[in-house]
């Protein structure tokens, strides 16, 4: 914005005005609420920052710049800044988006997500988190997965999609894919975990011992099982099995060769190194 140049008086007094401004904008707190009925409705959203709050009424958005801070329903979102989109509803004000750029924590009593930027939608109650130098990352206590591309959690389904490069950790167990879909439940302590894991393309599962690939993949935590289908490779030390199809139990170790689609005949192949220290 171009300002004329006043009298040093005029400079000085106009000087004063806007620090008392920003200083007031810097303790600031948007509370919008949010129209009753709509979906993930739970109650008004409170917006704050460090270093000010600016609304561009035009956009129908809130710009919250320092250490900003959205909370709602439990579900709180943290940015060095913070785009919060809204709408006009019956005379309400009624924020149906966060934007979030750098140092981005979104979190809930449940489970936590990190990134470099990312977007939340109220409405659905689904976040998407993006990063480049790190990884976007969720933790739920029980599991840390991370993704290249994004990564999306859904809080009402409670299912989190994993893309590029994706990978879930819990203990020793090592599951990776090119997409990861992960299904959570809540435990009768209340902590979300996984109970199932579906991954598409280049899938790997490692354990302490074995290292199992395949083009697809379905793991059932519960049971610590996976069936995998398409180029299947399992290797246990210098061991390794091929096949279409396989059933692998991390838990006993034991995996299984099965037949292809609709009970067709498919031939299978072991190879075993007898140098091998694996009996």
């Amino acid at each position: 914005m171009h300002v004329d140049r006043p009298g040093r008086r005029t400079v000085f007094g106009w000087a004063i005005l806007l620090a008392a401004f920003f200083w007031t904008m810097a303790i600031a707190e948007v509370r919008a609420q949010s129209v009753p009925g709509q979906a993930g409705d739970e109650g008004p959203v409170t917006v704050e920052a460090d270093d000010g709050i600016e609304w561009v009424r035009d956009q129908r958005m809130y710009v919250a710049r320092g250490n900003a801070k959205a909370s709602r329903g439990g579900v709180t979102v943290r940015a060095d800044t913070l785009t919060a989109l809204y709408r006009d509803a019956n005379g309400a004000t009624d924020i149906y988006r966060l934007e979030a750029v750098g140092k981005v924590v979104i979190s809930s009593d449940k489970q936590t997500g990190y990134g470099e930027r990312a977007v939340y939608d109220l409405d659905e109650a689904v976040a998407v988190l993006l990063g480049k130098q790190a990884p976007p990352r969720l933790e739920t206590g029980t599991e840390t997965i991370t993704a290249r591309d994004s990564l999306e959690y859904w809080e009402q389904r409670k299912i989190a999609v994993a893309r590029g490069n994706a990978v879930a950790k819990k203990d020793d167990r090592t599951i990776r894919a090119d997409t990861l879909i992960a299904r959570f439940e809540e435990d009768r302590a209340g902590k979300l975990v996984a109970t199932r894991m579906d991954a598409v393309g280049n899938v790997v599962i490692t354990t302490a011992e074995d290292v199992a690939r395949g083009d697809e993949g379905i793991y059932n935590v519960d049971s610590e099982t996976a069936i995998l289908q398409g180029n299947v490779r399992i290797t246990r030390g210098e061991n390794q099995l091929n096949g279409e199809r396989a059933e692998v139990n991390l838990k006993t170790g034991i995996s299984k060769l099965l037949s292809g689609p609709d009970g067709a005949k498919q031939r299978v192949r072991g190879l075993f190194n007898p140098k091998s220290d694996n009996k």
